[in-house]
């Protein structure tokens, strides 16, 4: 289910966001909700540099994953924070790309489709590695098949600290060891 995505895909999603929130602003500016349109340009900051910190955390293929998951057909909507650290680690940036891909699909494969389904992501550099804290809420029909897929995981180096699936409510951390 990995889509490889070429420069001009790329570059015709993020030039439709950018159209899309340069919309937004032009629309409350039209409307004389000036106050709008500055928080709808601090929101963009924000999201520029939370994309630049992934960039460079030296995680190409797990900053793909999170920079292009929203464009792909997801029956979740993706938001990341990566918190401020001076910690840069090398870790196996396939097998987190490779293990965040499956997580992805087993939440699509278990959520109710077109409902407000929310993933949020907090990276967070340590001294040993790093901290993933995952975060869903929607609507989710098969429990069953989250907690099989967190119940077979792997233990070289990328270790699920802690899980909990309640009604709506998802949540993993993963701490993954420097290599």
């Amino acid at each position: 289910m990995k889509k490889e995505w070429d420069t001009i895909e790329v570059l015709r999603h993020a030039r439709h966001d950018w159209m899309n929130q340069l919309q937004l602003i032009k629309g409350n500016l039209s409307l004389n909700k000036v106050d709008r349109a500055k928080d709808i340009i601090e929101e963009i900051i924000m999201e520029a540099r939370q994309d630049a910190k992934l960039s460079n955390l030296n995680l190409p293929q797990f900053a793909s994953k999170l920079l292009t998951c929203n464009w792909e057909n997801h029956f979740f909507q993706l938001e990341y924070e990566v918190m401020d650290s001076q910690n840069f680690h090398r870790l196996d940036d396939q097998q987190l790309a490779s293990w965040t891909e499956l997580l992805f699909e087993t939440l699509n494969s278990s959520i109710e489709r077109y409902q407000e389904n929310h993933l949020s992501v907090t990276i967070d550099p340590q001294d040993k590695g790093i901290g993933f804290f995952f975060d869903f809420s929607g609507i989710i029909n098969d429990k069953n098949r989250i907690e099989n897929f967190l119940a077979h995981q792997p233990a070289n180096g990328m270790n699920v600290i802690s899980d909990g699936v309640i009604d709506g409510e998802l949540t993993i951390e993963v701490f993954m060891v420097s290599l």
